[in-house]
């Protein structure tokens, strides 16, 4: 389960301030919804998209005992 900020309180903030996990959990989810959306979910999707790319993707640098090399978002 997403425990961290909403869509209402991200919107009001540049995707540049969003956490990797809050990125990687609504890029996840929109990105179940794809065929639905309507222009404007389809515009934040992709600005979510473009935030991922120029941080160089989502992965975490090393694996350990008690995590793997997937961001978790829950």
């Amino acid at each position: 389960m997403y425990v961290g900020r909403d869509m209402t309180a991200l919107s009001m903030i540049a995707k540049s301030e969003w956490k990797d996990s809050e990125l990687a959990y609504f890029h996840h989810s929109l990105q179940q919804m794809t065929p639905y959306l309507n222009a404007e979910g389809q515009s934040i999707h992709r600005k979510i998209i473009e935030e991922i790319e120029s941080r160089g993707g989502l992965h975490r640098n090393e694996a350990d005992y008690t995590h793997g090399t997937s961001i978790a978002y829950d």
